[in-house]
């Protein structure tokens, strides 16, 4: 990300996966929708949000759509920081906010036919206790 810069000191990187399951159904492959344009213009001010709160050196947010299958990579987090605290700390603030707040749209297809993934309170929850921002 940060090539030859010796003041980083720790780096944070998440890769998210596409499962096989969602609770007790069996997953064929998922497809992500998203509106071009909008959706960039989002992630970035995601990234400028985990900018401001923590002193980053660099960012890297990769996500993916269209149709993908169990085992795909489908998004990719990584930040650098002087310090692993604020890395790896931001890391996971991204993550967060990527769920709930990037504008992606996720359909299964499985054996029960496709389904729209909805929203779940456990990962509003986790993007809530970073409090609310997005100027």
């Amino acid at each position: 990300m940060v090539h030859n810069n010796h003041s980083i000191g720790g780096q944070g990187c998440f890769i998210g996966l596409v499962r096989d399951m969602a609770g007790d159904q069996k997953i064929s492959e998922m497809e992500l929708e998203h509106y071009p344009g909008m959706t960039e213009k989002q992630l970035k001010k995601i990234e400028k949000e985990a900018r401001r709160r923590w002193p980053l050196q660099g960012v890297l947010i990769i996500h993916r759509y269209g149709l993908l299958k169990p085992g795909d990579r489908i998004v990719l987090v990584a930040t650098t920081s002087e310090h692993r605290e604020a890395a790896l700390e931001s890391c996971h603030f991204l993550i967060d906010w990527l769920k709930t707040k990037a504008l992606f749209w996720k359909l299964e297809s499985g054996e029960s036919g496709k389904n729209w993934v909805k929203a779940r309170d456990e990962d509003d929850d986790a993007a809530n206790r970073w409090g609310r921002s997005l100027s």
